[in-house]
């Protein structure tokens, strides 16, 4: 049964942490709105839309927002109570620190557990509608997703850029449009200016251009007869589907695996780490054609006949000169097509070590942020009674200062094991491994009364040396 210590350490340390938590939840809900504040001012957007992705988005940061919470107001806990006397006369009364951290400690592993739960199979869920909603708004007003002097690429086989958008977002200047044919070069149209709008049934962007220029280059592969076409425009209208991004509420297709539990992502690891056999049909289908001689490697016969033969030291003795140039295009022509395939292959593997190592990230991400409130509670409740000052002032910025710590060392992590360079459970356990000692030392000083980070302290203890140098000068 909790005793009366217990329930009085909770009841000083729940009020500061609900506070904490809405106003870490409020932060970094703003931050995703910060990048788009520009985008959805005045764009029409309805009342219900807009607290729907203020809702989803709260949900999405709730695992992030925990742990800062949990080191603000473990700091400012036991910060308090050090300020008032309160955890000087409990330690004179002969119950460590330890002891007196023990409520907490159990309350913060009990909100591990609930994080892991909800970044398991809340969090999943609402990232899927987050993304719906947001390509919903984005096909809505396509206006918000394109900005200005930014080429964007999420129409299937175009990229546009706008020199200038007017406040409404329909009146648009220096409108570049390159159509991506894959062909000998992609067709471009330039126009001063034009309008643009979302069709009716909302499957069309249309842009409809004045006083334009569209040039297009067309002739056979590999040829270098073409012919180039400029045509001079006063109005062109040019249509968008819509389609190829579309979001539609009964068909949530859009696939990233934050929307996915541990389950699910431990399934589609496997899923992608079982394709060897994928690997070695495809090069039988796709380059062993090429390779005339795999032909007869299991023929003995055809071996021991070459054995007999006098070896060919110069090719000229068996090829015509007149042969040279036709066997030499025919030897480039299978190079490249082995080179061509093999390439293909290799970005095959590439996209599939890349998604598995994407797949493993946020396998470890549902662990790591929950093992993170812990972490960084033994770093604040130690911290806390290291400075015995409470208020809003010292624990928000100490808070502040690890909470940025940890999420650098995360982020750092994060991107060495998407770029290969570290293993996923290195790069993700990284700030862990670290915060970690850190958590242990301020533990171990705090429960000897240490004066860390005590000002005085350290006066004291350089006024010896202030002496000696005053002393040296003076001679």
């Amino acid at each position: 049964m909790f005793k009366k210590l217990d329930i009085l350490i909770l009841k000083a340390f729940i009020g500061p942490f609900l506070a904490a938590l809405t106003i870490s939840t409020f932060v970094l809900t703003m931050q995703f709105f910060w990048l788009y504040i520009d985008d959805l001012v005045g764009k029409g957007l309805d009342t219900i839309t807009i607290f729907k992705l203020i809702g989803l988005v709260s949900v999405t940061t709730f695992t992030t927002a925990l742990p800062l919470a949990l080191l603000f107001s473990s700091i400012m806990t036991f910060g308090n109570l050090g300020e008032s006397f309160e955890l000087i006369a409990i330690k004179a009364a002969g119950i460590p620190l330890i002891r007196f951290m023990r409520p907490l400690f159990i309350f913060s592993i009990f909100l591990a557990g609930i994080a892991f739960l909800f970044s398991n199979n809340i969090i999943p869920v609402s990232q899927m509608k987050l993304t719906n909603l947001k390509y919903e708004i984005i096909v809505a007003k396509p206006a918000i997703d394109i900005k200005e002097g930014v080429f964007y690429d999420k129409i299937d086989g175009y990229v546009i850029k706008l020199g200038k958008k007017e406040s409404n977002d329909s009146v648009i200047k220096n409108i570049v449009i390159f159509e991506k044919r894959f062909a000998l070069q992609d067709n471009i149209i330039m126009a001063e200016s034009g309008v643009m709008r979302v069709s009716s049934n909302k499957k069309f962007l249309e842009f409809v251009m004045y006083n334009g220029w569209r040039y297009q280059e067309r002739g056979l592969k590999n040829t270098t007869n073409t012919e180039f076409t400029r045509m001079h425009f006063k109005e062109y209208k040019k249509v968008f589907d819509l389609n190829s991004f579309k979001m539609n509420k009964d068909n949530e297709n859009i696939y990233d695996p934050k929307m996915l539990s541990v389950r699910q992502l431990g399934k589609a690891i496997d899923s992608i780490h079982n394709k060897d056999s994928f690997y070695i049909k495809k090069t039988r289908s796709e380059v062993a054609p090429y390779l005339r001689f795999m032909v007869y490697k299991d023929s003995q016969q055809y071996f021991k006949a070459i054995k007999n033969l006098t070896p060919i030291k110069n090719l000229k003795e068996i090829v015509s000169d007149s042969l040279n140039t036709s066997i030499a295009s025919a030897v480039g022509y299978q190079f490249s097509s082995i080179l061509g395939n093999i390439g293909a292959i290799k970005d095959t593997y590439l996209d599939n070590e890349r998604a598995s190592a994407f797949h493993s990230i946020e396998w470890h991400r549902k662990f790591t942020l929950s093992i993170a409130c812990i972490v960084l509670f033994l770093i604040g409740a130690p911290l806390g009674s290291i400075i015995r000052k409470g208020g809003l002032g010292t624990p928000m910025v100490l808070a502040i200062v690890f909470f940025v710590l940890f999420f650098l060392l995360n982020n750092f992590g994060e991107k060495f094991a998407k770029s290969g360079e570290w293993t996923v459970y290195k790069g993700m356990w990284m700030s862990t491994a670290i915060l970690i000692p850190i958590g242990l030392f301020l533990t171990y000083k705090a429960m000897r009364d240490s004066q860390l980070f005590n000002s005085e302290f350290y006066y004291r203890l350089l006024q010896p040396i202030k002496v000696t140098l005053r002393k040296y000068f003076k001679k």
